[in-house]
């Protein structure tokens, strides 16, 4: 895993080198402590808790705990986390879970206080077995959703946060072999965006909070209407005040599309398509400033750094870009 200093006065990365020989398929920063999670994509799917130095960016491990005890090969898919109930939320691609992984005083992980098994399959030769790529809690705090690329279906749990169970399963279908991967909640709390990898469309949601329920309102294909290569939607982001849906295009597309959302309606209108400055764009994340966007492209070994207009949410490509070997999550300490 490598680390980089970020300027954002002057939009410059600065790489420092190998901070922790350890398998990362995703990462996430506690909210309050100097602590970074580690997803890995080894057998039983090892959260590790690193504690950070903010001075010089290195990490030092707490501990360790695996989402899934019977080992299963593959991993973890997304490790979120949870502050209401200080939970590391893991998505276990190969092992077809969702595990609450309590977080210690110290900052470090335990075993799970709860794990589901995910059912269900599509015709997809991806989709023999369930595979969730992502957990978020509703903006209430009772429920999990998991999207789920190999069953076609967003699961969703009820959720404790005193005890951190999660029991109980309603499930939303999308059409057989879409694959869902991402879903994010607009900050008014009621609309919902799914993004589908296998079909690279992005459906628009109502969500009800008291019932837990997921109903249709559109959905849009995110590729070119004149593209015909492999279709790979990957990463979904917002802006923080909610004006503007960033969506990745992998495939041989290699795109960002952005969106403009509604107000009110939570509906979607097409703002700008551009070209991720690399090869398959497996996830962005953007600065807190709101004024920049960095870019994991996977498959070209860069990750590349974007302006982002915030008025009309447009972006830019700096030119910018730093070598790291196959990134898949870039996460702000």
């Amino acid at each position: 895993m490598n680390g980089a200093w970020f300027d954002p006065a002057d939009g410059i990365m600065t790489p420092f080198g190998i901070v922790a020989q350890v398998n990362s398929s995703w990462q996430a920063t506690h909210p309050s402590k100097p602590v970074l999670y580690v997803g890995s994509g080894d057998a039983g799917g090892t959260v590790s808790a690193f504690r950070v130095d903010r001075s010089s960016g290195a990490l030092d491990l707490i501990g360790q705990a695996k989402s899934d005890s019977a080992g299963t090969p593959g991993g973890l898919s997304y490790i979120g986390i949870d502050r209401r109930s200080d939970t590391v939320l893991a998505a276990n691609f190969a092992a077809g879970l969702t595990a609450a992984m309590p977080i210690r005083h110290d900052g470090g992980v335990d075993a799970p206080a709860s794990v589901v098994v995910h059912t269900g399959s599509g015709p997809h030769p991806r989709q023999a077995s369930p595979h969730p790529h992502h957990a978020v809690v509703d903006p209430g705090g009772r429920f999990v959703l998991v999207p789920d690329l190999g069953a076609d279906r967003v699961f969703i749990h009820d959720f404790d946060r005193r005890t951190r169970v999660l029991s109980g399963t309603r499930t939303y279908a999308v059409n057989p072999g879409s694959g869902p991967r991402r879903l994010l909640f607009h900050p008014d709390g009621r609309t919902l965006y799914l993004l589908n990898e296998l079909s690279a469309d992005l459906q628009i949601l109502s969500w009800d909070p008291r019932k837990g329920q997921i109903t249709l309102d559109e959905s849009l294909s995110i590729v070119a209407p004149d593209y015909t290569g492999t279709k790979s939607g990957a990463e979904l982001g917002m802006s923080r005040d909610g004006r503007f849906l960033y969506a990745t295009s992998r495939g041989t597309e290699n795109a960002i599309v952005v969106y403009a959302v509604g107000r009110g309606s939570g509906r979607l209108t097409l703002v700008q398509r551009i070209p991720s400055g690399g090869l398959t764009p497996w996830t962005f994340s953007i600065h807190r400033s709101g004024r920049w966007m960095l870019v994991a492209n996977q498959a070209s070994s860069t990750v590349n750094l974007f302006s982002i207009d915030r008025n009309s949410g447009k972006l830019t490509d700096t030119g910018k870009s730093m070598s790291v070997p196959n990134p898949d999550c870039i996460t702000f300490a």
